[in-house]
């Protein structure tokens, strides 16, 4: 063997190991995949009282826990993501449902999408909302409150989001033609979803770095045969 084509083998070897060593084996970016969000009956109570009364529904699913009023699937166009630093990190993205709701057998609403609106001034709220997606105009039903209670299960990845409340949004408050319901609370909600981790860039491309040099490894071995 000359000592040209050692030197070859250790150069490879050496920039295999210095690029394998920075792999991060565990993600910490997740997105939500599928699931439920389920409405509990407080809901229900509290819309009645406002002249809200729920006379239908439409491809709605059974709610998590089954006691609740009930359930909208999560739908695969979904892209919300969260990191797990800190328990639960909401960082961007939506997540869109199946499901209609009818009112008084005359308004409908539904395939409601969960995200981010900028500019919410609502007092106890996240900064989350719940739009109708049905109508053009995507109109805000309901300001989210943080959730009291967030179950994440890194092994199983799943996630529980708990005792979401909901707040009447100041935009519902005119439609309905009572600005004065802006704000109130309209009953609790939970997410319970499946989850896939998400990558971070570096770590991608760190494994195909890590590829690319075991590669040459292999190049490196097979020129000296």
């Amino acid at each position: 063997m000359r000592f040209s084509h050692i030197v070859g083998i250790l150069g490879c070897m050496t920039a295999a190991c210095m690029t394998i060593a920075p792999i991060q084996v565990e993600a910490a970016n997740f997105k939500v995949e599928s699931g439920v969000t389920s409405i509990d009956r407080d809901h229900e109570n509290i819309l009645r009282n406002i002249g809200l009364i729920i006379t239908g529904t439409q491809d709605t699913v059974p709610p998590i826990p089954s006691d609740y009023l009930v359930g909208f699937q999560i739908d695969s166009a979904t892209n919300f993501t969260f990191s797990d630093e800190g328990g639960f990190t909401p960082l961007f993205g939506t997540i869109e449902h199946i499901g209609t709701v009818t009112f008084n057998q005359q308004t409908t609403v539904g395939n409601f999408s969960i995200g981010f609106a900028s500019g919410r001034t609502v007092p106890n709220t996240s900064g989350l909302v719940l739009r109708d997606t049905i109508s053009s105009t995507n109109p805000i039903l309901f300001d989210l409150s943080a959730p009291q209670s967030v179950t994440f299960d890194e092994q199983n990845l799943t996630l529980a989001l708990a005792d979401v409340q909901l707040f009447i949004s100041p935009e519902f408050a005119e439609t309905l033609g009572n600005s004065s319901l802006a704000g109130l609370f309209a009953g609790t909600a939970r997410i319970d979803a499946k989850v896939a981790a998400v990558p971070e860039p570096g770590s991608t491309l760190a494994i195909l770095a890590a590829g690319a040099a075991m590669l040459a490894v292999r190049f490196c071995t097979q020129q000296i045969k």
